[in-house]
């Protein structure tokens, strides 16, 4: 099972601006931070997404190829989602719509450092 994701960002208030507003639509919170990594989760156990600041101290990088999907659970709320990370200053990745007819129903956005977000729901 998954743990946490981490998201690189250069700009931590826009990003804490950002994700605080856009996960607290699936019901996450920041439950705490270290003063260069904000952990958002709706359980203090995990999982979390965690945005921050590389270790290294250089300049975050968008990993390319890698992509963070949220379950949404239902198309409505990924319709939702997908609007309210453009209302938030994200791009547009890609249209909610099924990728997979029956199978997959997916919308894509970048975030304001150009991290590829998935808001997502599978089976029919």
């Amino acid at each position: 099972m998954l743990g946490y994701v981490t998201i690189g960002t250069n700009n931590i208030s826009k990003a804490r601006a950002f994700y605080g507003a856009l996960l607290s639509e699936l019901g996450m919170s920041e439950l705490f931070d270290n003063e260069r990594l904000y952990f958002y989760g709706s359980a203090p156990q995990g999982p979390y997404v965690v945005v921050g600041g590389p270790y290294d101290e250089q300049a975050a990088t968008v990993g390319n190829g890698m992509m963070v999907a949220l379950n949404c659970h239902d198309n409505d709320k990924i319709d939702a989602m997908h609007a309210k990370a453009l209302e938030l200053g994200a791009t547009d990745d890609g249209a909610p719509g099924e990728r997979v007819p029956g199978m997959f129903y997916g919308a894509y956005v970048r975030d304001l450092d150009g991290n590829k977000l998935c808001f997502y729901k599978m089976g029919g």
